[in-house]
Parts: C-alpha cells; structure tokens; sequence
C-alpha cells in the first residue's frame, strides 16, 4: 500500500478547504489589527453586532447565537458593561434571566467599528463579482448546515 496516495494534498475539496480556512483566519486576525484604535476585539464587536440587531436579547441565546459557550459570554460582557457599552437588566417575568441592551455610547462605537469592518470585507470580497459573492455565501451557508447536523 502506498501511503503517499490516502494523503489529501491533491485533493481539491482538502486544497480549497484549506484556502477558505487561511482566508478566514487572515480577515479575522486583520479585523483585529484594525479594531486596536477602538479598543475592541472581534469578539466584542460580535457581542455589539448581535446586541443592536436583537436587543434585550437574553445571556443564554447571545451565547447561542454566537456559537459559544455561556461561560465565554460571561466573560465578556463585564468588559462591555465597565466600559458603559452595554447594560444588563433583569427580565420582568424571569428574574433568573438577563436582558441586554447597548448604551447610547456602544451603538455610537458599534457604528464606527462596522465602518472598519465593512471596510474590510470590501477590500476582501472586492476581486468578486456580485454573482460571485452570492455564490460564496450560499456554498458557506451549505457547508454551515451539513455540519450543523453531524
């Protein structure tokens, strides 16, 4: 048996795969380079994101939305809250559960912080067509689902 021919190198689904992976690491570590001015990390913007777009959002499902564990999120929102970024409010029919909202100066930073990072992502995504683009996103979505089932 001939070891060298199971190895993936050859492969295109492996050798695209790995592409796609360098890709998303390098806009990711990039995204944090360019956040440093704002004194925020992806993470954090991922927090502020989701908190604008769903606000009074429980601990619980910001944890679930952003595919981490509830012990990450309660790590970080004691930094968003001590910088006056977000607020957090007990719910009116649960006192178990944590409501969250941003402040007045983390949508303010949440604003400048897309800037840079739609920036980004149209330097990024600026070599592909409209078409393309879709593409792309319909193909990772795909790829999300099968996962998400196994």
């Amino acid at each position: 048996m001939n070891i060298k021919q199971d190895l993936p190198w050859d492969n295109p689904r492996f050798r695209n795969w790995v592409a796609v992976a360098r890709a998303c690491h390098v806009v990711e570590r990039t995204l944090a380079v360019k956040l440093v001015p704002l004194d925020l990390k992806p993470a954090q913007l991922d927090v502020l994101m989701n908190l604008y777009r769903h606000p009074g959002m429980s601990q619980h499902d910001l944890a679930r939305k952003l595919l981490v564990g509830r012990s990450n999120i309660t790590m970080l929102l004691p930094q968003l809250e001590t910088r006056g970024l977000l607020r957090r409010e007990g719910d009116e029919k649960d006192k178990r559960v944590l409501r969250l909202s941003l402040t007045v100066e983390g949508e303010a930073l949440l604003m400048q912080a897309l800037k840079v990072h739609m920036a980004l992502i149209e330097k990024a995504m600026s070599q592909s067509t409209a078409e393309q683009c879709d593409m792309i996103g319909e193909q990772m979505r795909k790829i999300a689902d099968v996962l998400k089932e196994a």
